[in-house]
C-alpha cells in the first residue's frame, strides 16, 4: 500500500513540510554529483556509525538529510507530504520543526541502541517520518486516506489513517523480526522506523494545538 494523499483539510500553507522536502531532494542531488569514492567519504561523515560516534550531535542531525537511492528520498518525501502537512497545520511550523528533529534524534538512538557494533552507517529521514506518521495516528485517527493498492490488480481505496499507520507499523515490527538485530551489517534500520513512530506518538501530546482557521462565505 502507497499513501497518496489525505482527505483532511490544511487550512494554511505548510513552509516547514515543502522546506524539508525541498531540502532533502537538493541534498540528494547533489549526492548523484558526487563520484562513488567521494559518496562514501560523504555518507560516513555525516551518518550515524554506531560502533564509532554513535551519539555526536552533529551527524544525529546530518543523516537525517542524506538518503541511499532516489527510491529512498522520493519514498520518504512522499510519506512526509502525505502526513506532514497536517500536523504542520495542527501544531504550526516552529513546532512542527521541532517536532520532527526531536522524533528523528529517539529514531536514530533507537537504532544506535539496538546496533551498538555496527560500522554501516545509518542515514535517511524515515525515523522522523516515522514519528510525524505516529502523531498523526494520536491526532488523526478518524481521517481517510487515499491509498493506492496491489493486490492482483492496481487501485486506489480511501482507507481510515489508523489502519494504514497501523498496517504500516506491523509491517517494520515483523520485518524487524525476521532481519534481526543485525549488530555489524547493513540493510533497512526498522527499528529507527518504530522507535520514531513510538517517539512521536508521545512526543505530540507535549505539542499544543493552535487554532485552524476557516474561510466561510454565508449567503445572507
Amino acid at each position: 500500500m502507497i499513501p497518496l494523499r489525505s482527505t483532511e483539510r490544511v487550512y494554511a500553507t505548510t513552509l516547514v513540510t515543502g522546506g524539508l522536502i525541498v531540502l532533502n531532494l537538493l541534498i540528494f542531488i547533489y549526492q548523484e554529483t558526487l563520484s562513488p569514492y567521494e559518496l562514501n567519504n560523504l555518507v560516513y561523515q555525516w551518518g550515524i556509525v554506531p560502533d564509532e560516534r554513535p551519539f555526536r550531535v552533529a551527524t544525529l542531525l546530518t543523516s537525517m538529510f542524506l538518503h541511499g537511492s532516489w527510491m529512498h528520498v522520493l519514498g520518504n518525501m512522499l510519506y512526509l507530504w502525505v502526513f506532514g502537512r497536517n500536523m504542520e497545520d495542527l501544531v504550526g511550523g516552529v513546532r512542527f520543526l521541532l517536532f520532527y528533529i526531536l522524533c528523528g534524534l529517539a529514531a536514530a538512538a533507537a537504532q544506535v541502541m539496538i546496533s551498538p557494533y555496527s560500522r554501516v552507517p545509518t542515514i535517511g529521514a524515515s525515523g522522523a517520518i516515522a514519528g510525524v506518521m505516529g502523531a498523526y495516528l494520536i491526532r488523526f485517527p478518524r481521517a481517510r486516506i487515499i491509498t493506492l493498492v496491489f493486490f492482483f490488480f492496481i487501485t486506489t481505496l480511501e482507507l481510515p489513517a489508523a489502519f494504514v499507520l497501523l498496517f504500516w507499523f506491523a509491517l517494520q515490527f515483523l520485518d524487524s523480526l525476521v532481519s534481526g538485530t543485525n549488530y555489524t551489517g547493513g540493510g533497512v534500520a526498522y527499528f529507527a522506523h518504530i522507535g520514531g513512530f513510538i517517539a512521536g506518538m508521545l512526543l505530540i501530546r507535549l505539542f499544543p494545538v493552535r487554532r485552524r482557521w476557516r474561510s466561510w462565505y454565508v449567503d445572507e
